[in-house]
């Protein structure tokens, strides 16, 4: 049986040997690549910091945790979504209360 990627990731020939460039430098998680863009994500939203992490869920959990979401509290989300969007924060030790999607925009409806 032949199965439909979710999605299949593209990348041009400078891309591909940045890639490439950074595999051979050693430096995969962390390093001058992260740093670099770090910096410039920083610059080019105007904040003082960014900070790159693991995943996404990584960045919610830290995202809920710099709002000082905490044990009992609720955090409203969609439930049109990965199950991250819900476990970073049960990592809060919050309780995440599900609400229906605009069909049009898909955000959440008011």
């Amino acid at each position: 049986m032949k199965q439909i990627p979710i999605s299949k990731p593209y990348f041009d020939k400078k891309e591909a040997k940045e890639l490439i460039d950074t595999l051979q430098s050693g430096w995969v998680m962390q390093g001058p690549k992260v740093e670099m863009f770090e910096r410039e994500f920083a610059r080019y939203t105007g904040s003082k910091y960014a900070i790159a992490t693991s995943s996404g869920t990584t960045a919610l959990h830290l995202a809920l945790e710099a709002s000082g979401v905490g044990n009992n509290d609720e955090v409203i989300t969609t439930a049109f979504s990965f199950i991250a969007t819900a476990n970073s924060i049960l990592y809060c030790g919050a309780h995440p209360v599900f609400c229906d999607i605009d069909l049009k925009t898909y955000n959440l409806d008011p």
